[in-house]
């Protein structure tokens, strides 16, 4: 959740079309689950003027079903691949908690440590102050540290600064000149990206690794997902990828591919709907923290009114976002939002279904079009997950 229009609203977010709806080759479609609807609501997404959708659903069975609309390259008309690499995002956030979580539980660190105790100094200045914030607080957008990574809100900006390169000291000095939120640390909520910048600080201190190879380490590897890559300041995605398309307004549709992570450390990773169903799925059967990890990642505040826009009666735990499904309970996610790509999952409470949807190109021009999308990504999410026995315990 992060660049241009959408994330001032969240933060404060032509073709011939080609559609697919297949099974996962000699597996037959999950019982109760429609591939109609898949398609269906594929193709909403693609109407509302998004150059190309992909989507994949899982049942507790683990047997699959993909959909794909639209082009992955608008020059060429080349189809959207139901298997194709997109920038992760901010969904990378929940692997961050995870690792804190893990080495919680390893006696490593605790969630009440403060910043001060892991950064001294670090977070000084403007009334901001580290020795009153937790690594809980940075988990859960409670610090009040405000969000201030750099961003492009036009083409001449996308273009001037795309393959900049921030090390993470820069990032949290930007956020430093400027005031916390108004509210005490742990009284309030404001989604906050250098928060986790901060918390990936704190990783390499208590680890001596970088953050991204304690995630290799600890998540990727044991659970195979050899299809997630961390990029690093490469502006490159693997093969195959659609092309990702930012809409700046009116005939100002961008191609904005090429282009290195404000923050390469959080958000250069690139992943697929498959590696990213498994990893919820692990994560929420608990396969991936302790029973009492992942309770207290499922603590959850209310978030600020500007994003109950996006997640209508949404939550943030650690690293986790609540969602209220369609069909009674809620569902457990984390959306990504950057360059262009915009990818949403979900997967019910034990961990059993769930649905992933990347779409490679941002409306961002408008807060209408934000909703749109947004809107449309979460009814397929939400048709995906109340499928057949997805609230069945």
């Amino acid at each position: 959740m992060t660049s241009t229009l959408r994330k001032h609203l969240v933060m404060a977010l032509g073709v011939a079309t080609l559609l697919t709806a297949e099974v996962v080759p000699a597996i037959a479609q999950p019982a109760g689950h429609s591939p109609v609807q898949l398609r269906r609501d594929t193709k909403a997404i693609h109407a509302l003027g998004v150059s190309g959708v992909q989507a994949r659903v899982v049942a507790p069975d683990g047997r699959q079903s993909v959909a794909a609309s639209g082009a992955a390259d608008l020059n060429t008309g080349r189809p959207v691949s139901s298997g194709g690499y997109f920038r992760m995002a901010s969904t990378s956030k929940t692997m961050v908690a995870t690792v804190v979580l893990q080495m919680e539980a390893e006696d490593r660190l605790s969630l009440d440590d403060t910043v001060d105790h892991w950064l001294p100094g670090v977070v000084r200045g403007n009334g901001n102050d580290g020795s009153r914030i937790t690594i809980r607080h940075l988990l859960q957008h409670t610090s009040g540290i405000r969000d201030a990574l750099p961003g492009y809100t036009t083409p001449k900006e996308y273009y001037q600064q795309r393959h900049n390169i921030y090390e993470p000291e820069q990032l949290v000095d930007l956020a430093m000149a400027h005031e916390p939120e108004e509210f005490r640390p742990g009284k309030g909520w404001a989604y906050s990206n250098t928060g986790y910048v901060l918390l990936d600080m704190i990783i390499q201190k208590a680890t001596g690794h970088p953050a991204h190879q304690e995630i290799e380490r600890r998540v990727l590897r044991p659970l195979g997902l050899d299809q997630t890559r961390w990029m690093g300041t490469s502006p490159t995605l693997p093969r195959p990828h659609a092309q990702a398309y930012q809409l700046f307004g009116p005939g100002s549709r961008v191609n904005v591919t090429d282009q290195i992570p404000v923050d390469y450390e959080n958000l250069s990773w690139v992943t697929t709907t498959r590696d990213e169903n498994r990893f919820f799925r692990a994560l929420l059967d608990g396969r991936l923290l302790p029973a009492q990890q992942l309770a207290k990642m499922k603590q959850t505040v209310p978030v600020s009114a500007e994003v109950q826009e996006l997640w209508p009666k949404g939550r943030y735990g650690l690293g986790l976002v609540e969602r209220p499904l369609g069909c009674g309970g809620t569902y457990w996610s984390h959306e990504g939002g950057d360059g262009g790509y915009i990818t949403l999952n979900g997967v019910t409470d034990d961990g059993r279904r769930s649905a992933v949807v990347s779409m490679s190109e941002a409306r961002g021009d408008t807060k209408e079009h934000i909703l749109e999308q947004e809107n449309a990504a979460s009814a397929l999410i939400d048709h995906a997950l109340c499928a057949g026995d997805a609230s069945t315990p």
